[in-house]
């Protein structure tokens, strides 16, 4: 562990291999709660490098209640969250309009850390019962497209750090794991960051996995596309920034994406948003992350292509209809 530490304040980076070791060592009950405070402190202050990031994740996944749905080439929609704003579920609002479009999502989600409502909040505020049932997940995405992966059902051995982790009430090294950790390992992800030391942090972890990916991030610090200002996009095939105005949307006011002050309030917006009765700022918001979803899953369409197939979805029913067969299946 000195040694460990010692290679962290001197900004020497671990390799692949010795952040799985750490990691596991971590979770698995080796480390005292000192020792685990010290090493994430250490590695907040110096920032995770990509081979460790990889690592870390290597060992979480190693450690997780597995959950094969390779079969149906998911994608996963979600936000690394932190960035303070506290809209309402944009990415999981999103998931049911990917899959309304004929595509098939796993989402793997937690409740809310950083805002009122979490993806984990929203569904259980639908009655949505919790399931880590390989066969139930497979019903779920086979007959509606979307399947649900409540996060601490996968990650039990995420349960030796939490104490540290809500004794500490800051981000850690975990807050970036959320998203790269669903047990399923989805070839392909939509994922939302709040600045773009993050995002390119994260393409250069998801290129290195192979994985299919948009990275976006809102220029004005939101962790999906918020319309509130230009946003960039970074995928396996070109970066770039764009105004919503180039592809036919208006701009959004920081305050009409407000998520409420309670999980109630969250669930009421996805709620209008899915049966197409939402405001515009709301609606928009939600179809433009869909259609990067869908670009991400068929990148050989335009963007213009996929955001009107995301319209199709939500305007048709498809995607109100999507979350009704959903909740049949897995409440």
């Amino acid at each position: 562990m000195k040694q460990i530490l010692k290679r962290i304040f001197h900004h020497e980076e671990l390799t692949r291999e010795e952040a799985c070791t750490l990691m596991q060592r971590m979770t698995g009950g080796e480390m005292n709660e000192a020792q685990t405070a010290a090493l994430l402190a250490a590695f907040q202050m110096r920032g995770v490098k990509v081979d460790e990031l990889v690592g870390f994740r290597d060992a979480l996944l190693q450690a997780c209640v597995p959950i094969d749905l390779h079969e149906f080439h998911p994608i996963d929609i979600v936000g690394t969250g932190g960035d303070g704003k506290n809209t309402f579920n944009i990415s999981t609002c999103a998931c049911f309009v990917v899959a309304g479009a004929g595509y098939r999502v796993a989402k793997h989600g937690n409740y809310g850390a950083t805002s009122v409502s979490g993806a984990s909040n929203v569904m259980e505020h639908y009655g949505v019962k919790f399931t880590n049932d390989a066969d139930k997940l497979k019903r779920s995405i086979e007959q509606c497209g979307m399947a649900y992966l409540h996060a601490p059902l996968f990650h039990p051995a995420l349960k030796t750090v939490a104490p540290v982790r809500k004794a500490l009430g800051v981000r850690t090294l975990f807050n970036l794991l959320g998203p790269l950790v669903n047990p399923c390992h989805p070839a392909c992800q939509l994922l939302g960051v709040a600045d773009l030391p993050q995002m390119r942090l994260y393409t250069n972890t998801l290129q290195q996995l192979g994985i299919q990916f948009a990275v976006v991030n809102n220029l004005d610090g939101y962790d999906e596309i918020s319309l509130t200002d230009e946003f960039k996009v970074m995928t396996n095939r070109y970066e770039t920034i764009y105004r919503p105005s180039e592809l036919g949307f208006s701009m959004a006011r920081q305050e009409e994406l407000y998520g409420g002050n309670t999980p109630e309030e969250a669930a009421a917006i996805f709620d209008r948003v899915l049966h197409n009765e939402g405001s515009k700022a709301q609606t928009d918001c939600v179809l433009i992350n869909a259609s990067f979803a869908i670009q991400a899953l068929e990148p050989q369409k335009k963007i213009e292509e996929c955001v009107a197939l995301a319209k199709e979805s939500l305007e048709s029913g498809k995607a109100l209809a999507t979350l009704r067969k959903f909740l049949t299946l897995n409440q």
